[in-house]
């Protein structure tokens, strides 16, 4: 007979998979040590560009039992958003995350199910969920609860399912049983180093954001620098080269989210159909999708760039 605990974890792991979430994995809510010293050298170094709400909460992004008082788990949960049909041959490229609704919605309004079947289900369960908005170490915690291993890329990656995945979690002040990380498979494959145009990759395992193609037509509010034009490959809008090339990424299937299917026209909009797109298409066509950050006047600033 399993323990109230099992049974607590065995509740949330079902219904978490009934909402659509691929995987789930559980961690203890505690300090993250070894991220600790890394973050902070990542910052120091200025890798964060001109991110700087990544400066901002440092404490609480290694400590969730500051973000939800006498928290006891981390559930992380990973949704697919690998799409069924892609974008046409030779146009501008957006990020396949992008391709329908925006995902904080969609996953935010998953949590709240869970987290609300966890307190009709167990009793007075405190907690917040948790969608890449937040002071979170989204890929550390998956790491910790075995859904995957941090890629050379800096992606969480899994043997399974590849990287074409969301990250979100719920802390809770629940004590449940924890998962195990797993080990990391990325051996002497440099395929996402070799391949990243704009070397953001500088060693394995370590990205430069402020060199990311999609820091640079998501992030850079300022005008894109010059010493990058004709690296961006037809990038408009994040960029997928170093996940594209990544061999764990021949595992990733289809998702069945119906809200993250693209608006038809996306798929079959020439460079020619973005260059000449006004203000009333791009709301058409981006109207709840995470595109909508970079404004009308941001994406013309990249296809611009892109152009010329």
């Amino acid at each position: 007979m399993l323990n109230n605990t099992s049974r607590y974890t065995k509740l949330i792991k079902d219904e978490a998979k009934r909402l659509g979430f691929m995987s789930c994995g559980i961690s203890k809510a505690e300090f993250l040590e070894e991220e600790a010293p890394r973050l902070e050298n990542w910052l120091h170094e200025n890798r964060n560009g001109k991110m700087g709400y990544m400066e901002n909460y440092f404490d609480k992004r290694l400590d969730p039992t500051l973000l939800v008082d006498d928290s006891k788990s981390v559930v992380s949960l990973l949704l697919n958003y690998y799409p069924q049909n892609f974008q046409t041959e030779n146009t501008y490229k957006v990020s396949k995350y992008a391709y329908g609704q925006d995902y904080h919605f969609v996953i935010k309004d998953k949590l709240k199910h869970l987290l609300n079947f966890i307190k009709d289900e167990i009793g007075e369960v405190g907690g917040r969920a948790f969608v890449d908005s937040a002071p979170v170490l989204d890929k550390a915690w998956a790491a910790k609860s075995g859904l995957g291993w941090i890629g050379k890329n800096s992606n969480l990656l899994s043997k399974k399912t590849g990287s074409f995945f969301f990250i979100a979690e719920l802390i809770i002040d629940l004590e449940l049983d924890y998962d195990t990380p797993v080990t990391d498979h990325c051996g002497s494959c440099t395929a996402c180093i070799d391949a990243c145009p704009t070397d953001a990759i500088y060693e394995p395992y370590k990205v430069d954001g402020s060199k990311c193609i999609s820091y640079y037509t998501i992030e850079l509010k300022e005008s894109i620098p010059e010493s990058e034009k004709g690296k961006f490959e037809d990038w408009m809008f994040g960029c997928d080269i170093c996940q594209d090339v990544c061999p764990w990424n021949r595992f990733s299937k289809p998702h069945n989210e119906p809200l993250f299917n693209p608006h038809p026209d996306l798929l079959q909009m020439t460079k020619d159909d973005w260059e000449e797109i006004t203000k009333e298409t791009f709301q058409e066509i981006f109207k709840k999708s995470a595109v909508k950050r970079t404004k009308y006047d941001g994406l013309k600033r990249n296809i611009n760039f892109l152009e010329t």
